[in-house]
């Protein structure tokens, strides 16, 4: 027997709809054809989510100080700890760290503590390393917090721009309906913007790789061009728009032709010309930016820079137009809707305002209401570590991986008198700092709401039961909440009724001068809640609105929305002659946040191992780094070992390191160790983007990998990076002593004290070689490779060992050789992770079937055909083999 569920993706904000179907066989995973959002789609990562349920490693009883105990005595420990502390010393003593993990119920139940009940307004969110330059563009531009655009628009347009995105890793579906629309409408042209030439840029007709940190030149330029070419809608702006002429004054200083841009920018001219001339010459264009904007010390401005273009032209509020920002984190918006950032009152209310303050009090009837922002994530770690801030509760969020200086983060949250941290794993860097651990529930446990990067809110539906001792997030801050005597405002008995009152908040003394309003749901039942589909807000005569701004009006004192004045800053910290490369971070393809969901499905740890620093070849040379070997980065502020990667696709002068990587799983591979934590004076938000680095070889005694059944301990080794594997673990290490009984080593780390042995090896310690399998019967259980430098065996076809109870002679032949025997085949580094295609099979299949095209790759070996994150990969191979011959 079996049940399906419709629920919605918890990985990035494209809120993508998933069938979830549970029967003994465990839970198998299905794009929901009938969500608006991915119309059936799904990537690497969604697609994997049944490899992901399981209890491994879970948190499942609360405990305090490492001892398991109940329920009320952990909830008793919070209350009393938070209580006395603000006794103490005062509400802004306490704080909150959150995440755009929590479902809108409960982000909405904690910022009302915060800010009603406690009276501070010390709540933040991860969602500020995201989303929050975005956030502040808006509201200066729009006087609200209001995304105009929808995906349909992507279909829409004649003219994508895309900024600071690479959708192809970081928003799989949406850059797939980019590309049918394209398949689909010939005309459609698109722009990347990116100093990087990421996967993004197949399906690109102009990529421009321009300077890092110039984005605001060029939009800059593109705003004087487009008023020098006529295209100011005179009509919009001089109905709908203030602060025109000073926003052109400004742009016209820093960008006085496409000259001066194409120069600051790095970029040919006739380039610069050419993207000028597309925007100009399109009525529908949508301007699609991201991280790359937003992880700036003036990402504000860079959005305010994208804005100006659309206000200008009057190119908004219509079908195939507007600015648009994907946002990162599947609830990223919901949290924006109840106030979750510290700048923020509930139902896009502003607690700058007396007559906000005295609005949201009013309904809550709360005692007190936070009359002044709150602390910003790093103010408010930094307020930690300088004791400030005593007691921090941290909800659903890795910050001492995440945060840029993380090791200050961790430094500080080491000397915070109450750390308390609700998760659903056991073990993260962050929980080892915990006082207070309070098991949460998961995805597939839990109930609520999420609103997607186009204002669609759509439900996360539980499909299993609680493990454990788990309890939904909005439970416990209730629980404390009664406990510190506000019982009567937290006396919720589900996360309906918590919805209904966010709904009736964002309707309350509201006649359409706010944006967010879903006051039309504040009466629904438990039962039109369970069936609630996917509606956009504001809800309008009983429906959602697909765009805003069709009718001209916007939120700001006199209706008119606002071109900004834009003044391009170069980064806070610039190079040096000790730090001469910009760093860059980011996501890889298949990995997501801090890896403690993602790393526990195996298929999404086969295209990218292990971290590493990508660097241009010429820069490696320079600095005597080898492709495949090791590299230590340096900041000011940390530093990193990792693999390094060549590739041409990586501007000179600049580095890029992934962001997933933590002390789990890794030696030294927490970037955010190494970002500087400098932020945007108006949103806050870090720069993570654009950190000076130092990159030098990194030349142990030996290197290594080992592939175990079991997860192993690694703690002493210089270098280590574990991997999921189909029923094993793959570490990569390496270390400086070069000394070693590796016999003695290899079976002091494999076997148990009274495991009987049955090893195959081999030595040679003149040259520093070893390998050494161990055997159980006729199944490998374990084995290790070390060698004095990095050429190694390649590690597929061993990892393959593994999936067979009994391994054949011939097989057994090759272990120590690391290569398969005659009659097997290798099937390389995998390259599509849906379908576990390696590129040598792909390489073969091309060969023997004389594959010309990804379709084809496609047809023959399913490569490329789920999500398609895979298939400009598979257009490189082609290419590469066709210059081959």
């Amino acid at each position: 027997m079996s049940i399906s569920i419709q629920t919605t993706c918890p990985y990035c904000g494209v809120g993508c709809g998933v069938i979830a179907t549970v029967s003994d066989d465990g839970v198998a995973i299905a794009g929901d054809k009938e969500h608006p959002a991915n119309f059936g789609r799904l990537c690497s990562k969604g697609s994997a989510l049944g490899q992901t349920v399981d209890l491994d490693q879970r948190l499942l009883y609360p405990e305090v100080h490492g001892h398991r105990i109940d329920w009320d005595s952990a909830l008793d420990t919070v209350a009393d700890g938070f209580g006395r502390i603000i006794k103490e010393h005062g509400a802004d003593a306490v704080a909150m760290y959150v995440s755009g993990q929590l479902l809108t119920e409960d982000y909405y139940v904690a910022n009302k503590l915060m800010k009603g009940y406690l009276g501070t307004a010390n709540i933040d969110t991860n969602s500020r390393l995201c989303m929050s330059s975005s956030v502040a563009g808006h509201k200066r531009a729009f006087g609200a917090d209001t995304v105009p655009c929808c995906y349909e628009d992507l279909e829409r347009a004649k003219l994508i721009v895309l900024v600071g995105s690479n959708t192809a890793w970081c928003h799989p579906v949406l850059y797939q309906r980019m590309v049918q629309a394209k398949n689909d409408n010939p005309d459609l042209q698109i722009v990347v913007v990116d100093p990087r030439r990421t996967a993004t840029c197949d399906m690109a007709d102009l990529h421009l790789p321009l300077r890092p940190a110039t984005d605001a030149i060029l939009f800059n330029g593109l705003l004087a061009h487009l008023d020098d070419a006529g295209e100011t809608n005179e009509l919009f702006v001089s109905n709908f728009t203030a602060g025109h002429d000073a926003a052109l004054a400004a742009a016209r200083a820093s960008a006085s032709s496409i000259q001066a841009v194409a120069e600051h920018c790095g970029l040919p001219l006739a380039d610069v010309a050419e993207f000028y001339r597309l925007f100009a010459r399109t009525e529908r264009v949508v301007t699609v930016y991201s991280q790359g904007v937003n992880q700036s010390s003036s990402g504000t401005d860079k959005v305010n820079a994208i804005i100006n273009c659309h206000l200008l032209t009057g190119r908004i509020g219509r079908p195939g137009m507007g600015p648009f920002s994907f946002t990162g984190q599947p609830n990223a918006m919901g949290g924006r809707e109840v106030g979750g950032l510290a700048n923020m009152l509930a139902a896009h209310m502003e607690i700058d305002d007396p007559g906000h303050r005295e609005l949201v009090q009013g309904f809550w009837r709360s005692p007190l209401i936070a009359d002044r922002h709150g602390l910003k994530a790093v103010d408010l770690f930094d307020a930690i570590e300088e004791g400030r801030v005593k007691a921090v509760w941290i909800m659903a969020t890795n910050p001492v991986v995440s945060m840029p200086d993380a090791d200050r983060v961790k430094a500080a949250l080491q000397k915070c008198e109450l750390v308390v941290v609700s998760d659903v794993m056991r073990e993260t860097d962050t929980t080892a700092l915990a006082h207070v651990l309070l098991p949460a529930l998961a995805w597939g446990e839990k109930e609520g709401t999420v609103t997607n990067s186009e204002r669609r809110i759509s439900r996360q539906r539980a499909f299993l039961p609680p493990p454990g001792e788990a309890r939904a997030d909005w439970w416990m801050v209730a629980g404390v909440a009664r406990r510190m005597g506000f019982g009567a405002a937290f006396d919720y008995s589900s996360c309906a009724s918590i919805f209904r009152e966010h709904a009736a908040l964002s309707g309350h003394r509201n006649s359409g001068q706010r944006d967010f309003d879903i006051s039309a749901l504040s009466k629904i039942s438990d039962a039109g809640y369970d069936a609630l589909a996917p509606i956009q807000w504001p809800l309008v005569n009983g429906g959602g609105r697909a765009r805003m701004f069709a009718d001209g009006r916007f939120f700001t004192p006199d209706g008119r929305a606002r071109l900004w004045p834009v003044e391009p800053r170069p980064p806070r910290n610039p190079l040096t002659d000790d730090f001469p490369f910009t760093l860059n971070t980011g996501r890889v393809r298949d990995q997501w946040h801090t890896m403690t969901r993602t790393g526990k499905a195996a298929r999404l740890s086969e295209h990218s191992p292990e971290p590493y620093v990508e660097i241009h070849p010429y820069d490696a040379r320079d600095t005597a780094l080898t492709d495949g070997a090791l590299a230590r980065v340096f900041s000011r502020w940390g530093e990193v070992i990792v693999r390094v990667k060549l590739s041409e696709d990586q501007q000179r002068g600049s580095v890029f390191i992934p962001m997933h990587w933590n002390d789990q799983c890794s030696a030294r591979a927490r970037v955010d160790a190494v970002v500087n934590p400098v932020t945007d004076p108006l949103s806050g938000q870090p720069e993570l983007k654009q950190t000076p680095v130092r990159v030098a070889a990194y030349q142990p005694a030996w290197h290594g990998f080992l592939l175990s059944r079991r997860r192993l301990d690694m703690a002493g080794l210089s270098y280590w990076t574990q991997a999921k594997g189909e029923g094993f673990y793959r570490y990569e290490i390496a270390g400086e002593q070069a000394d070693q009984d590796w016999p003695a080593w290899a079976r002091s780390l494999l076997c148990g004290p009274d495991e009987e042995v049955n090893w195959v090896e081999y030595l040679d310690a003149r040259a520093h070689h070893y390998r050494g399998v161990r055997m159980v019967g006729r199944r490998v259980e374990s084995c290790v490779f070390i060698a004095p430098d990095h050429e190694l065996p390649p590690r597929s076809w061993l990892a393959g060992l593994f999936g067979k109870e009994a391994l054949n002679d011939d097989e057994r032949k090759g272990l120590l050789l690391g290569r398969p025997p005659p009659g097997q085949t290798d099937a390389g580094r995998i390259v599509c992770a849906c379908f576990s295609v390696g590129v040598n099979t792909i390489k073969a299949a091309i060969v023997e079937q004389h594959l010309n095209s990804a379709e084809e790759i496609g047809r023959t070996l399913k490569a490329g055909t789920n999500c398609g994150s895979c298939v400009p990969e598979l257009k490189r191979i082609l290419a590469m083999m066709g210059e081959k011959g």
